[in-house]
């Protein structure tokens, strides 16, 4: 059984939104990143208005993205208490990713195969670079929430609105337990350029090339949450 504790002090630095626009949607993205970073853990309560403070925001908008994550299975209300995040097993993790491989992996194949235009792969440019600046600023919730706008965007190229949502909603129930012990050994960097690799071998309509590459990412991610979690990766 899970031991819970309160977020007093045990909550990560989290940004202030108190000068940007869609603040709602703005905290709801925020906290997604932490849960499936691992900045926020399973055992802690969290309240809003603990929550709200470290993000300069008032507790209402904290509450209902809350609530939100709360629809999509991420964290449960617990009464007069607060949130705590939904806790996966180690089975249900491997489960997921191997969703992702048979979804992903053929689909960045036929992607790199369809010849996307330069002008559409110089788009995608800016989101890996912005993945990889996180990674190096040690910004897990930016990162977690660039790789999952730069994977969807690659994916949806496919033509697929379905699909797209699919791993939408398996990335969201992820979790990455292992990101923070990796950014601070500075390794992060290397994953975070898989993605402009990536770019590279689909505008290269190099298929083999990037359906190895993104089995081996979703492989490498699978590894990152294991090391968090205690477990071996294969």
């Amino acid at each position: 059984m899970t031991h819970m504790t309160t977020d007093d002090g045990a909550l990560p630095a989290l940004p202030s939104f108190s000068a940007r626009r869609s603040l709602r949607g703005e905290i709801t993205e925020t906290l997604r990143g932490a849960v499936i970073s691992g900045e926020l853990r399973p055992g802690v309560v969290y309240s809003a208005p603990s929550l709200a403070a470290r993000l300069g925001a008032s507790a209402t908008p904290v509450r209902e993205a809350m609530l939100e994550l709360a629809k999509e299975g991420l964290i449960e209300p617990l009464r007069n208490k607060g949130f705590r995040v939904v806790e996966l097993s180690d089975e249900e993790l491997d489960e997921i990713a191997e969703l992702r491989a048979l979804i992903e992996v053929p689909t960045v194949r036929r992607v790199a195969a369809s010849g996307p235009s330069p002008d559409v792969i110089e788009r995608l440019r800016p989101l890996a670079a912005a993945i990889e600046d996180a990674a190096v600023r040690g910004d897990l919730i930016a990162h977690v929430t660039h790789d999952m706008d730069f994977h969807l965007t690659l994916l949806a190229l496919a033509g697929n609105a379905n699909l797209v949502e699919t791993v939408r909603s398996l990335r969201t129930r992820s979790r990455i337990y292992g990101l923070r012990a990796l950014a601070d050994r500075d390794e992060l960097i290397d994953s975070a350029r898989e993605h402009a690799a990536l770019l590279d071998l689909v505008a290269a309509g190099d298929t083999d090339g990037a359906e190895a590459l993104m089995h081996r990412h979703i492989r490498h991610v699978r590894g990152i949450w294991a090391e968090g979690s205690g477990t071996v990766a294969e």
